[in-house]
């Protein structure tokens, strides 16, 4: 089974479960404002993916934590990761092995249909 993790109110997150379900496709939802992924599997998501997409340098959490000012490594983005799962680019994606970040239509439609 799928397993999108993300938060209900993020507007990708809601395209991808509303896309999932209008095609019928069953997932787990996780939610980062209930819980946070630990840390082995956030290691495992950037050894399948790439810490620069996981890294959501664009959302409100990391302006709001101020952390382009620390100028961050990929070693600093991890351990930021770590702690602040709202940092993730949403939605993230766990099927067959493998991880999507983020949320586009065509890619969905040619990975999941």
């Amino acid at each position: 089974m799928l397993k999108v993790y993300g938060i209900k109110t993020c507007d990708s997150v809601r395209k991808a479960l509303r896309f999932f379900k209008d095609n019928e496709i069953e997932v787990d939802f996780f939610d980062f404002k209930k819980e946070s992924p630990s840390s082995d599997l956030i290691d495992t998501w950037i050894e399948k993916s790439d810490l620069n997409l996981l890294f959501n340098s664009r959302g409100t959490k990391y302006r709001t934590l101020k952390l382009k000012e620390l100028n961050l490594d990929d070693n600093g983005k991890t351990e930021w990761l770590k702690k602040e799962p709202m940092l993730f680019k949403r939605p993230v994606v766990e099927y067959d092995g493998k991880v999507l970040v983020a949320f586009n239509e065509d890619i969905y439609k040619e990975t999941f249909l």
